[in-house]
């Protein structure tokens, strides 16, 4: 049986930590001051002539058979679980291309 897809926005998967209620009460001078005092804020004086895009790797769209136990311990993990087993799978070939390098 499949199970039907929720669609959420941005803000309702992910916990906002901001304080908005500081910002908000903040002047301008004291949040151009914050700004400076963000050492991640400053931008300017990065290299960007040797960025390069990379794209990910599209994925290949298999039929895999797996043990009902393996499958449902990934799904009671939540959202992600295909990604999750592939991140196994490709850990697995990782460490057996070092260990076994061109087989």
């Amino acid at each position: 049986m499949r199970r039907k897809i929720t669609k959420r926005k941005l803000g309702e998967i992910r916990e906002d930590r901001s304080d908005w209620a500081r910002v908000d009460t903040m002047t301008g001078r004291n949040l151009e001051r914050a700004i400076a005092a963000d050492p991640d804020a400053d931008v300017s004086n990065l290299d960007w002539t040797k960025a390069r895009l990379v794209l990910p790797q599209r994925k290949e769209s298999i039929h895999l058979r797996v043990d009902p136990e393996v499958l449902s311990w990934f799904r009671n993990k939540g959202r992600g679980h295909l990604t999750r087993m592939n991140a196994v799978l490709r850990a697995y070939v990782e460490a057996h291309q070092k260990n076994h390098p061109r087989r």
